[in-house]
């Protein structure tokens, strides 16, 4: 295992380091405010990304890479999740919030490229913006945000239709339109106070048409946007390069161009002790997640270090996350609504939380939206607690008393994420076993094949964490809202794939959807959750927390409940990190 880890590492800085001393390369200077340019920021992760095209966007590694390299009209505050101008330097919304009229920033350009006319990027107009909701509106194979505007944006749907059916509509979606080179407006089916939000996702960034037609699907890898950043180099499964691109149309506060940094190198050590082995070394600037048996001698190493000698920085938040075991509702098994509620009664959440996780966590006794949102209140909710005898009577109810004739059953999990991971399904194979008498077997595998095996339909049960995509609980709800499964059972259901149907919620949901007041619209979200909390929809285990370990001498990065991360005012401080060494 040392020596197949050393060759890692051995390949990720050949490939990364382009042959000289990062030190020699990337020299510090002063800017104003007391901030520097210079220098690279080194990331890692413990899986591989899947893709960077921003309509296949489904996971947060590929987020976090591409957030720093594409843009769309809005964009979130790395700080505080606030809405902030992007490509749009402003906007006006009417009638209720059914009409978004959005003023296009002049002289953004798209990153220098083959694709365009003697490899010059060119400025971003409306018609690019317009084109690029189109093809979101469009059924593709690599489209995996088609639903997204559907019921949303006038004419979405019907474009949808017509490009199934191989006779796009002209003109596009009706309901997205061009007004002029600066100048695009956004008409809704409905009022929907939230649609900023939608905006702010890795579906909403820009790329410009030449990209897509030179490389088509390749643009997994091929990421041409307008962000602070542009792609090197990538070598998938070991590193991936971005470097600073010149011409980025942002300055900060004191007038100072960004992005500070000269580029980010991303490595994909696997194991999170050899990631924390590497950051104690100083080969890696940032470590998300404490490998759990690590975390108190972390903290201990804090507690007693001089001030003057802080050894990292530590950073924690309460987290918009929420880990759960999904359910496959449209399997034989899991669509009796009693087996589902029973999983739920069996299992231990609080005991989950205090002796697997350390602490590290909230049980996930409520529903699927974590208790992080301040306006929405979760403890209105009532979820499952842990009643064994109650979990008994209901799988009897179910037709397997005991749990005599229940079917093998396997959980699906993924490959990465620490020790959190395997630790947790032990324990909830551990507890199946005792309270239902049912024998669980464990089925590991990467987390591209993961995703790719629940959304097809071909997992029946398995974990999966949902991370934010924006800051609204009405993100986590969606993930619910039946229109997002496809009418054809074979077909991936990216949005839903436990793919659950319920007319109430539906029902429950959209009306919250059109609420433009926000306390009469968290109140139709929270009847609607309850309604899948009752049909034990998925199973809740635990809401996060998000914990880095952060070298004294990366400044400006923000922790948020989210972990969004936006690299574009990070910068290194030489001092500092000189003192280090």
């Amino acid at each position: 295992m040392k020596i197949k880890l050393f060759a890692l590492l051995i390949a990720v800085v050949t490939m990364v380091s382009c042959g000289g001393d990062d030190k020699e390369k990337h020299n510090s200077t002063a800017a104003n405010g007391n901030v520097y340019y210079g220098d690279v920021l080194r990331l890692n992760e413990v899986e591989d990304f899947r893709s960077l095209f921003p309509l296949s966007v489904t996971d947060v590694i590929s987020h976090r890479i591409a957030n720093q390299v594409y843009e769309g009209l809005v964009k979130l505050s790395q700080k505080d999740l606030s809405i902030q101008p992007g490509l749009a330097e402003s906007w006006e919304i009417s009638d209720s919030a059914k009409k978004f009229v959005f003023h296009i920033r002049k002289g953004v350009k798209f990153h220098d490229d083959e694709a365009f006319p003697n490899g010059q990027g060119r400025e971003v107009t409306a018609q690019d913006i317009k084109y690029c909701f189109d093809k979101m509106c469009s059924n593709l194979p690599e489209n995996q945000a088609s639903t997204f505007f559907q019921n949303k944006v006038i004419g979405a749907k019907e474009y949808y239709q017509s490009t199934t059916e191989k006779k796009p509509l002209p003109g596009g979606v009706s309901g997205i339109k061009v007004i002029d080179d600066y100048t695009l407006e956004i008409d809704l089916v409905y009022p929907f106070s939230g649609f900023l939000n939608l905006l702010t996702t890795a579906y909403g960034w820009i790329y410009p048409k030449e990209a897509f037609d030179k490389y088509g699907i390749e643009m997994r890898v091929k990421a041409v946007g307008t962000g602070a950043f542009k792609v090197k180099n990538i070598k998938e499964g070991l590193g991936v390069v971005l470097e600073k691109n010149p011409n980025y149309w942002r300055s900060d506060v004191h007038g100072n161009k960004l992005p500070y940094l000269d580029a980010i190198k991303w490595t994909f050590i696997k194991e999170k002790k050899s990631e924390l082995l590497e950051f104690k070394n100083g080969n890696i600037d940032m470590v998300y997640q404490l490998p759990l048996e690590m975390i108190k001698d972390v903290t201990s190493e804090l507690e007693n270090a001089k001030k003057e000698n802080i050894p990292f920085v530590l950073q924690n938040t309460p987290a918009q996350t929420v880990y759960y075991l999904g359910f496959q509702h449209q399997s034989k098994l899991f669509s009796n609504k009693l087996v589902r509620q029973a999983f739920n009664y069996a299992i231990d959440r609080n005991s989950i939380v205090i002796y697997t996780l350390q602490g590290e966590g909230v049980p996930g006794n409520y529903g699927i939206v974590p208790p992080a949102y301040k306006n929405y209140d979760v403890s209105k909710l009532k979820g499952y607690e842990f009643n064994p005898e109650k979990a008994r009577k209901l799988l009897a109810e179910a037709g397997y008393a005991n749990g005599k004739g229940f079917p093998s059953l396997t959980l699906q999990i993924n490959s990465g994420g620490g020790d959190r991971n395997i630790q947790t399904a032990e324990v909830v194979q551990k507890m199946l076993k005792e309270n239902l008498n049912i024998d669980v077997k464990f089925n590991v595998m990467p987390l591209a094949q993961h995703i790719e095996a629940l959304e097809s339909g071909k997992s029946e049960f398995w974990r999966l964490g949902w991370i934010a995509d924006y800051p609204d609980p009405e993100n986590f709800l969606n993930i619910l809202y039946g229109a997002n499964v496809p009418a054809d059972p074979k077909a991936n259901s990216f949005v839903n794939p436990v793919r659950y149907k319920s007319e109430k919620f539906d029902s429950l949901f959209l009306a919250g959807l059109k609420e433009t007041d926000e306390a009469k619209r968290n109140a139709l979200f929270l009847q609607a959750e309850q309604v899948a909390i009752d049909d034990a929809a998925i199973m809740p285990i635990f809401y996060d927390e998000n914990t880095r370990l952060l070298q004294v001498f990366v400044k400006n990065f923000d922790v948020n409940a989210m972990e969004y991360r936006d690299l574009s005012e990070v910068y290194i401080d030489p001092v500092l990190k000189e003192k280090k060494k």
